[in-house]
């Protein structure tokens, strides 16, 4: 997932194509996702075109995780947001550092075989 993306560049606004990518899911998921979940309210361009800012796409994260990641109904992603709001955001910001901390190990380690490589 590009999801530490949307930190580092600061934009505004993302279109649904561009979240899609970022979850690695089909656009109608995102589409299905913002209908069932009140949490994701995306703004309308004038033509219509669903405009998601970054605090939709951290929502969307949580959803993925609850969903997808940790195998919960649609049904009980939607208890445990509304019924464990504070807990569940201190448990999703645990498990974002962590794998951003993977992520940064996994690259250190790839260097340093890219380095042991050139030396032999």
């Amino acid at each position: 997932m590009e999801i530490e993306e949307t930190e580092k560049n600061g934009k505004l606004f993302y279109t649904i194509g561009e979240v899609a990518k970022m979850f690695d899911v089909n656009t109608s998921l995102i589409r299905y996702w913002e209908k069932e979940f009140n949490i994701i309210k995306p703004q309308k361009n004038a033509k219509g075109n669903r405009l998601f800012t970054p605090k939709d796409i951290e929502n969307f994260h949580k959803i993925y995780h609850l969903v997808k990641e940790r195998g919960m109904t649609l049904e009980g992603a939607k208890t445990h947001l509304k019924n464990n709001s504070d807990k569940s955001d201190a448990n999703f910001e645990v498990i974002k550092s962590l794998k951003n901390i993977r992520a940064m190990i996994v690259d250190l380690k790839d260097s340093l075989d890219k380095i042991e490589k050139q030396e032999k």
